[in-house]
């Protein structure tokens, strides 16, 4: 059949209602369309696709096709009549993901048997200047239309994508056309026509309005080409706009340079919030392209990448803090990267499932498992390994740097995972562990603790994108082992508040020696130092017990094995370090033995960091904290190391900065008096929080006597018996009370939950019982101490050998059990008691350092 009839008076007689693209010439060269087929046409300019267009639209009005115009360029309309097209207006500015995910939405909806038009793909880069993404939009949505039996049309402006972009493309659509114009003569010039061939079909066509003509002389194909001049590959647009930047910081205006550095800002860190105008207000020019000039990919670098640079600049633009800061050279994976990632590895549909309530957490978790195991693409390895040879054999620290990560209001605290490579071996051994550290990463961005924190908060439609910071481990070579002199953590606002004289404002660090690890997750076995910045020398406990709450334990990166390891303090003490402004003598130690008689060759030492801070490190570290806290108008949690010059002095590697969601100080609260007839709890001091008067509905307590009495099994149980118990009680105020330290990981030391199992509590007290002998170290909400500010949730600790604390365990204990009745598949009621405790209040002032937790009804 003639495909010309269908431009007859009758466009429906003798037409063959096989798809086409309207062009009865090109028809013939192709072999027409097939539901599935995905047609790219390469032009010059947006007026040649708007032709082809035309012809297509016609033809999909001839054979009864619902038509689709997916419309978000800035260029004028593709299709002159819009009767009976569904228009879909999008923007892309907000990012790839948001409107990817628009796309495959609008996909789904419109179902099986639509044509589309599309936009010219090339003004998606005004928006995302990212050819990397452009190319991940066509091969998301490509299979997708494909899959639904559509015909789609999409257009590609010469000379303004990458080699790598266009052969992308290629690769993935059915059809790829170039058209030419040539003087008064128009070309089109089949590359790729997936499962169709003729003898002629891959030459140059010259068309007119119904015919296409194969131009197969030599002579004039010769001619024809000579006439199209050859491209060099075009910059990639992320390229050009840091390019720009270089030139206008060389000899642009103030204007120029303005806007690059906003468009930086912009393409790199955010597009608006509280960071972003920090951002604006504290890194240049030059600060920002040094980051492109260390970005793996595209995107964002996120959260805590930017927390950390924006600190850093604060903190050097201080002619006071810059002399003992340490530099640093970190290297960023983009969030594009990321997506990427899951584009390559097949997995973008579980991604777009993963956003349905219905598949949230179960489409989640099998996409925290797939990440684990995924591969990088070629070109994306080669980056790591420059990234990996950049650094040497420097250990590194592969850290999560999210969209959202120590953002105002979301710090992610200890949700996402971090890794060290100690980065020795072979270039593949190496190789191999950066990418397991950056798999590991990416899997935690679907972990459960992760995917509940941001339901938690009403983040489950946002954009969650996992990029990564590539930190050198700041410290130095002492034999096989690697570590800074010291590491820690350090707040603006004081909420280890252990004396009625102490000034909250002035700031807390807990510090260790070796890696700061074991001062940012709590461990079970080991005891930082707490340092109160207004009384930086007054140790939380006495001098008696000072060397029982010492560090004994020192995380380090042993480079013979290749692995963070922990040594005993002895093992460091041994190396040739001068220690004394870190350690010093347990006195009362040396004297218990000079009473008895002994001399011992050694002394015991004691971290307690005496001689850092007669150097003026307290002083230093106050000022850091409080140009932060002014910078930031909010209270800040950072992280750091300490490392010693040759000289003896200090230098501090600032290496995380985040907004502390801290409650700061509430209204005035009126304390009653104990009475020990109506009291549940009271202490001076030993709690986290505000000024709080709170009415709590529900006690749960875990009896210590019985916890302890139990098997290893059953203590694992009574952890999941109180996650269920956090969900069934989750909409009242309860107070949990447990022995020991939540969250430990040694059950003998408390109850092994995770913050999930505990998170809807509003109250959390932890306790001792001396008369079983159970006297563990509490964790002084350390352990979730983020998670305790970001909650506003209250802590206390109940030490029963202290003086001023009353514990009254019967109030709750003499009341009627719940826990048969709220979770009836539970045995472990005489382990586990609930009680309504009506008329039950906490009271606290924290100027005071006075808690009473009491009621005329308990």
């Amino acid at each position: 059949m003639n495909p010309g009839a269908a431009h007859t008076d009758d466009p429906t007689r003798g037409v063959d209602f096989r798809p086409g693209t309207g062009h009865p010439g090109i028809d013939e060269v192709v072999g027409g369309l097939r539901l599935g087929d995905n047609v790219v046409w390469q032009t010059d300019d947006i007026a040649a696709f708007r032709v082809v267009v035309a012809h297509f639209v016609k033809r999909a009005r001839v054979e009864g096709r619902r038509l689709v115009y997916l419309r978000y360029a800035t260029h004028g309309s593709l299709i002159d009549d819009l009767d009976g097209v569904q228009v879909h207006r999008l923007d892309p500015d907000p990012g790839f993901e948001g409107f990817a995910t628009a796309v495959h939405r609008i996909i789904t909806e419109e179902g099986l048997g639509a044509y589309y038009v599309f936009d010219s793909l090339t003004d998606l880069l005004d928006s995302w200047a990212s050819d990397l993404m452009v190319m991940n939009f066509f091969k998301v949505t490509c299979p997708y239309l494909f899959e639904l039996d559509t015909i789609a049309y999409f257009c590609l402006l010469r000379g303004q994508h990458t080699f790598e972009t266009v052969a992308g493309i290629r690769e993935t659509t059915q059809l790829l056309l170039d058209v030419h114009s040539v003087g008064d003569a128009v070309y089109v010039h089949p590359l790729k026509v997936l499962g169709r061939y003729s003898p002629t079909m891959f030459f140059p066509h010259r068309i007119d309005e119904t015919t296409a003509e194969p131009v197969t002389s030599s002579e004039e194909t010769s001619r024809l080409f000579g006439r199209i001049a050859q491209q060099r590959e075009p910059q990639d647009r992320w390229r050009v706009m840091v390019e720009r930047g270089y030139a206008a910081l060389g000899g642009g205006s103030i204007e120029e340079r303005d806007d690059v550095r906003r468009d930086l800002v912009h393409r790199l860190l955010g597009r608006g919030g509280r960071m972003i105008d920090l951002a604006l207000e504290h890194l240049s020019l030059q600060d920002l392209l040094a980051i492109a000039d260390r970005e793996i990919g595209t995107g964002y670098i996120g959260g805590k990448s930017v927390g950390m640079l924006i600190a850093g600049a604060i903190a050097e633009a201080d002619p006071d803090l810059a002399p003992h800061l340490e530099a640093h050279d970190s290297s960023y994976l983009g969030s594009d990267l990321f997506l990427t990632y899951i584009i390559a590895n097949g997995w973008w549909k579980n991604w777009m499932a993963q956003k349905d309530p219905e598949g949230y957490y179960e489409v989640g978790a099998w996409l925290s498992e797939r990440l684990r195991g995924g591969q990088f693409p070629p070109v994306i390895r080669e980056r790591f390994l420059r990234l990996l040879q950049y650094f040497g054999q420097s250990p590194v620290i592969v850290r999560s740097s999210s969209l959202l990560e120590d953002n105002f209001g979301n710090a992610f605290a200890g949700k996402y995972f971090s890794a060290f490579c100690a980065n020795q071996g072979s270039p593949e051994d190496r190789l191999r562990a950066f990418e397991e550290a950056v798999r590991s990463v990416y899997a935690s961005s679907m972990s459960r603790e992760a995917l509940r924190y941001r339901e938690n908060r009403g983040l489950t439609s946002s954009d969650e994108q996992m990029s990564v910071l590539v930190q050198r481990v700041s410290g130095d070579h002492h034999g096989d082992l690697f570590f800074p002199h010291a590491g820690g953590v350090g707040n603006s606002h004081n909420q280890y508040v252990f004396a009625a004289d102490i000034d909250p404002a002035a700031g807390a660090l807990r510090v260790v020696i070796g890696l700061g690890t074991r001062a940012v997750d709590h461990l079970s076995d080991d005891y930082a130092r707490i340092i109160a910045l207004s009384h930086p020398h007054r140790n939380p406990v006495s001098d008696e017990e000072a060397g029982r709450y010492s560090q004994r334990k020192v995380d380090v990166l042993n480079l013979r094995e290749n692995a963070l390891v922990t040594v005993p303090k002895a093992v460091v003490e041994e190396l040739p370090i001068d220690w004394k402004l870190f350690l010093s003598v347990d006195r009362v130690h040396l004297r218990r033995l000079e009473d008895m008689g002994r001399r011992p060759k050694r002394p015991t030492l004691i971290c307690d960091f005496d001689g850092l801070l007669h150097a003026g490190f307290d002083s230093y570290m106050r000022a850091l904290l409080a140009k932060l806290q002014a910078a930031y108008d909010y209270p800040v949690d950072i992280e750091f190391t300490v490392n010693l010059t040759a000289q003896g002095d200090f230098r501090v590697c600032l290496l995380q900065c985040r907004p502390l969601q801290s409650v700061g100080l509430g209204a005035a609260v009126t304390v009653p008096a104990v009475d020990p007839e109506k009291c549940l709890v009271a202490t001076k001091g030993a709690f986290m929080g505000r000024n709080a008067r709170l009415d709590i509905d529900f006690v749960v307590l875990v009896r210590p006597d019985r916890y302890l009495a139990l098997g290893q099994p059953q203590r694992y149980a009574v952890a999941r018996d109180l996650g269920t118990l956090n969900t069934i009680l989750a909409d009242r105020t309860v107070m949990l009370i447990g022995p020991g330290r939540w969250g430990t990981t040694t059950t003998g030391l408390g109850v092994p939950v995770h913050f999930s199992d505990i998170d809807n509590a509003k109250v959390l007290v932890e306790v001792t019982e001396p008369s079983v002998g159970f006297s563990p170290e509490l964790s002084y909400g350390s352990h979730f101490f983020q998670e305790l500010v970001e909650l506003d949730m209250f802590f206390v600790t109940v030490d029963q050998r202290a003086v001023d604390v009353e514990f009254h365990p019967g109030q709750v204990t003499g009341r009627e059990n719940l826990l048969p009745l709220l979770h009836p598949d539970s045995d472990l009621a005489d382990v586990i008691h609930v009680a309504a405790v009506p008329g039950l209040t906490l009271y606290a002032d924290v100027a005071e350092q006075r808690l009473v937790c009491q009621s005329e009804d308990v």
